[in-house]
C-alpha cells in the first residue's frame, strides 16, 4: 500500500508550541507568532490548539 504526504503527515509526531519553543529557545507566544508570520505551519486540533510538525522544526533548527 503505498502512502501519500497526508498519509505521513497524518502519523508524524505533532509538537505543542511550548515544545517548540523549548527547541528554539524563546517563548511560546513567539512560536505562535511564527507561525501567523508563515514561517512555521501550525495545524489545528479539534480543542484549536495549535501543533506543528516535528519533521519542520527540526528542519528550521538544522538551518539556523
Amino acid at each position: 500500500m503505498k502512502h501519500t504526504i497526508q498519509h505521513k503527515i497524518q502519523y508524524e509526531q505533532l509538537l505543542t508550541p511550548a515544545e517548540v519553543a523549548s527547541r528554539f529557545h524563546v517563548d511560546p507566544k513567539t512560536v505562535t507568532r511564527w507561525a501567523t508570520e508563515g514561517k512555521l505551519t501550525a495545524r489545528r486540533t479539534l480543542g484549536g490548539h495549535r501543533r506543528y510538525l516535528d519533521s519542520e522544526v527540526t528542519r528550521l533548527l538544522d538551518a539556523a
